[in-house]
């Protein structure tokens, strides 16, 4: 047998995880199905008990839930801080000197901080937000690299009820300015560089060209760093902010519905969307999808790979894991530089147990090939996570053997910036499907559906839709009431998430891409996450992005662009191979008329292959935004 025989027939396989893992998790399967069933039965009373349970309140709510179809409230008349529930409560606890973060970056410099420090860093923070006149309700836009100060940043502008609008600092001055004029935001709070790849990439520059002429801008916060700005009018130095003021503050008890923070995600056409997430549900969902998702222990050592200018950032770096009281690794820097080594080598040197990242990641791994991840001690892990797009089995199966090395459980995630946390996973001591994304987490009602709204049957392709609001579901699109409510009306009565998705006899559901990536081809439907997974599937090939191309017969023939593994040879002869794997795999409707070699996809920087990018290009039509795009 080959072995991408052996692959496709373990990808079909049911995946246990290790006996420790199942012995000493929150949730067993039995406990899952008997939870989420409650859960559905009666949300309002599932995620009263939750709240109750899990979260310091300052007022207890008057209604749990309120829902004006489509608009809709959570704990409404209740009141809490955030900041409270992720510093102040853990210290009350006796964890003041737990760690609450380790920084590191590419040169090796190391930074270390407990819940006291930084409650005291965020207090001092805060108190100087409030000096300068910054009041609940005021934007803040932060535009920093993932450093514990970005950290102080964000949860400052929380204690006071300030709304952060945190930019990836990576984004273009026109990116940056646009997100600070949609959201009018009065301070903005930068850092002078960051370095990626060993090389300085200034942020200050950037910020100075987006501010200029926007006259409600009052202030320019700036994180000096070893090579200094020279401030001038309305800037002020970080450390110069906060060293006169007071490490203590009572936390401001906030509405649960009080804005939290917006961020924008872009859209297919035309300028990003504000997405607003509000306090108490955001809180709840975050902190509970963290815990069970990671099987949260207190001698853990979790580390999220993504970025705070995504919203994995805020909900699995900030929020989740210090509302749990967790220690996180924070890194900033290349996932492949100074050499495809460096996370196995942070894995190994921090012990790190439960570790989450993108498919993305997965892949340009996969391209190095198992040499690199198999110098390292890797045996701390306990739990993979995935995240960002959907995992093909190849990659999961490649995760599972060489990070995992057979002994962790991988678990998959599918949510979106809209939905703030956790929609469709398997829990650690549950079974898992590699390419399946899992089952709805609790209270979250899913369904696969035809146009009409009319559920199909198992193995069918169709579209995915949540049936009733979660904790914390988006509340408004900042400044744009009309195109929130397109979630919610687009398939009248359900919030439509945009994905094509199959759902099994066990109610494990598969992502198969966005349903404007479906393509038709002699009538036939097939998402193009399906043709990119057989792609992936051959030994040759380490990443593919497909589109469809208007075809006078077809209707639309598909085009691949294709990334080989490391040492592979573009040829007529591979390229044929190439076809008749995916023929093999999906049958002839699935097999790329056109295969293109390519060194680089377009990608956002979360590491979402923006396939519409590449049908612009090829079709010689609008590339629409591309604020988000990595290069």
């Amino acid at each position: 047998m080959s072995d991408e025989s052996e692959v496709l027939l373990q990808a079909k396989q049911e995946f246990q995880a290790p006996a420790n893992i199942i012995a000493n998790a929150a949730i067993s399967e039995a406990g899952y199905e008997k939870l989420y069933a409650e859960s559905i039965a009666d949300p309002e009373k599932f995620w009263a008990k939750i709240a109750s349970e899990e979260l310091h309140w300052h007022k207890k709510w008057d209604t749990v839930l309120e829902w004006n179809y489509p608009d809709y409230k959570w704990f409404s008349g209740g009141e809490l801080n955030i900041t409270y529930n992720c510093l102040d409560r853990h210290i009350a606890g006796g964890k003041e000197n737990t760690l609450a973060y380790i920084y590191t970056n590419e040169e090796g410099k190391e930074e270390r901080i407990t819940y006291g420090e930084l409650l005291k860093k965020v207090n001092k923070f805060a108190n100087g937000l409030k000096e300068m006149g910054v009041v609940k309700g005021d934007r803040i836009t932060v535009y920093m690299p993932l450093t514990i100060e970005q950290i102080v940043a964000i949860l400052a502008c929380a204690r006071i009820g300030a709304i952060h609008s945190v930019v990836y600092a990576g984004f273009s001055a026109s990116a940056l300015r646009l997100r600070i004029e949609e959201s009018q935001s009065k301070v903005i709070i930068c850092s002078a560089y960051t370095k990626r790849r060993g090389k300085i990439i200034l942020l200050k520059s950037v910020v100075d060209e987006a501010v200029d002429g926007l006259v409600y801008v009052e202030k320019i916060i700036v994180h000096q760093r070893e090579e200094k700005f020279e401030l001038v009018e309305k800037e002020v130095d970080y450390y110069d902010f906060i060293i006169d003021q007071s490490d203590e503050m009572t936390a401001e008890p906030m509405d649960a519905e009080q804005p939290l923070f917006i961020l924008y995600t872009s859209g297919t056409t035309g300028k990003p969307k504000g997405v607003l997430h509000t306090t108490g549900g955001y809180n709840l969902f975050t902190h509970y999808t963290t815990r069970l998702a990671f099987d949260l222990k207190p001698d853990d050592i979790y580390w999220c790979t993504a970025d705070t200018g995504w919203v994995t950032g805020h909900s699995y770096i900030v929020y989740g894991p210090l509302s749990n009281g967790a220690t996180s690794l924070i890194f900033e820097g290349a996932p492949d530089f100074p050499d495809p080594g460096v996370w196995w080598g942070l894995i190994e040197k921090y012990k790190v147990t439960k570790f989450y990242t993108a498919p993305t990641a997965v892949r340009l791994f996969m391209k190095y090939g198992e040499a690199w991840p198999a110098k390292y001690d890797l045996s701390s892990l306990k739990i993979l996570g995935s995240v960002g797009e959907p995992i093909n089995p190849e990659a999961w199966l490649w995760y599972y053997k060489n990070i995992g090395r057979n002994n962790c459980v991988v678990i998959d995630t599918w949510w979106q910036t809209e939905t703030g946390g956790h929609m469709i996973l398997s829990l650690p001591a549950c079974k898992q499907k590699p390419g399946r994304a899992g089952r709805p987490f609790f209270g979250v009602e899913t369904d696969v559906v035809n146009k009409n709204g009319e559920s199909l049957p198992a193995n069918t392709v169709g579209l995915l839709v949540i049936k009733k609001p979660w904790p914390s579901a988006l509340r408004t699109c900042y400044n744009d009431a009309p195109r929130f409510q397109q979630y919610w009306t687009e398939m009248k009565g359900f919030y439509f998430a945009g994905d094509l998705a199959t759902k099994d006899e066990d109610g494990f559901i598969m992502i198969l891409g966005r349903s404007d990536d479906v393509l038709n081809v002699s009538g036939h439907r097939i998402g193009t996450a399906e043709v990119e997974s057989a792609l992936v599937s051959c030994e040759s090939i380490a990443e593919a992005a497909v589109i469809g191309k208007p075809h006078e017969i077809k209707g639309q023939s598909i085009k691949a662009f294709v990334i080989l593994r490391q040492g592979v040879v573009p040829s007529e002869t591979l390229l044929q191979t190439v076809k008749n794997h995916v023929r093999n795999e999906l049958g002839a409707i699935g097999m790329p008329d056109e295969i293109e070699f390519v060194d680089k996809l377009p990608k956002t920087r979360s590491g979402k292959i923006m396939r519409r990018v590449l049908k612009a290009k090829e079709l010689g039509t609008e590339i629409g935004d591309v604020s988000t795009l990595e290069d």
